[in-house]
């Protein structure tokens, strides 16, 4: 990372001359976008700020999120001052850019919040005892909020049917997994029937939330934010995957009824848990076809990583939680 040229980028960004960058450090995790943390030290005083940095090269996730990168990173940064404005927690966005020639991809610089969000230590640690019993209902009263963001105040964002995508990705990828197939095939022949159509996040869920011991302090990774049925995203957040090894269904750190019961009285809006349990099952396939996806990187992608490849192994994971969520369905 070039720091003259991201000093550059944010002293433009605050309107002043000169600004020094102290303590730019890469972040660990982010398989599709890089963060680095750093404070923009200047005259009036220190800014304490993130980098979102948009690698090279386009990723097709099945129907959910731009192909081009630089669209994506501006409907982010959009998507999160329009969710400020509703109340969602979220970090203030200081500039954002999708020309690549500053900074080498297109970015986004953002305020640093102070919290946790590695998911196994808010599980786990004593730290977050107190408040785990309550993440459920506050994830809740989040995404009621959510939902009711604009979307004629952001840029044009992805509305198109996910089964039909996801199917496109798995047969185009070269791998095969009957166990996905027949959850797709599952799905198209009992898809709910939709009421509702807002902006959905598209990844809200444990390990994109920032948490303190007072409970959730901002939702990060906006990269998938698009048109949809809203209970996608309290569906996703309810996947297995993103328990962690917790037992609670929510997070792994609370109850169905927590986040129902919270939602409703944000939103105004009753949730239907077959509807929610049906978008959970979409998500484990989601989150299998990008396992495949992420792996694909890696192995032909031209981007090798070994996180990558850990996340291609994980496909075996979600193949499981299939069939036990399709057993769970039709008994």
């Amino acid at each position: 990372m070039d720091s003259g040229a991201l000093a550059s980028v944010v002293a433009g960004a605050l309107g002043v001359a000169v600004v020094e960058i102290s303590g730019l450090a890469r972040l660990s995790g982010g398989a599709s976008r890089q963060s680095w943390s750093f404070d923009a030290i200047h005259a009036d005083g220190v800014e304490e700020l993130i980098l979102r940095l948009a690698p090279g090269g386009a990723i097709d996730l099945g129907g959910v999120g731009s192909n081009d990168v630089g669209a994506t990173m501006l409907l982010e940064a959009a998507a999160m001052r329009e969710a400020k404005r509703v109340g969602v927690p979220v970090p203030a966005v200081l500039v954002a850019s999708a020309d690549p020639k500053p900074l080498g991809g297109s970015f986004i610089v953002m305020s640093r919040i102070a919290g946790e969000t590695i998911a196994r230590k808010i599980l786990r640690d004593d730290t977050f005892a107190d408040i785990r019993p309550s993440l459920a209902a506050q994830c809740g009263d989040i995404l009621g909020k959510l939902h009711q963001m604009n979307p004629a105040t952001l840029p044009p964002m992805n509305d198109s049917y996910q089964l039909d995508g996801l199917r496109a990705v798995l047969d185009g990828s070269g791998v095969a997994s009957p166990m996905l197939e027949l959850a797709l095939r599952w799905l198209d022949q009992h898809r709910p029937r939709e009421t509702r159509r807002t902006v959905v996040h598209g990844d809200f869920r444990n390990g994109n939330l920032v948490i303190s011991p007072e409970g959730v302090r901002a939702a990060l990774d906006w990269e998938l934010v698009h048109l949809g049925d809203p209970m996608e995203d309290l569906g996703w957040l309810c996947t297995r995957a993103w328990r962690f090894g917790g037992k609670p269904p929510v997070g792994g750190f609370g109850e169905y009824d927590e986040l129902f019961g919270a939602y409703e009285q944000s939103s105004g809006v009753a949730v239907d848990p077959t509807v929610v349990k049906w978008w959970e099952l979409l998500g484990t396939v989601k989150w299998g076809v990008i396992c495949i996806v992420q792996a694909n990187r890696h192995l032909v992608g031209g981007q090798r990583s070994v996180e990558l490849a850990a996340i291609g192994r994980r496909l075996a994971e979600q193949e499981y939680d299939c069939l036990n969520l399709l057993e769970e369905l039709t008994s």
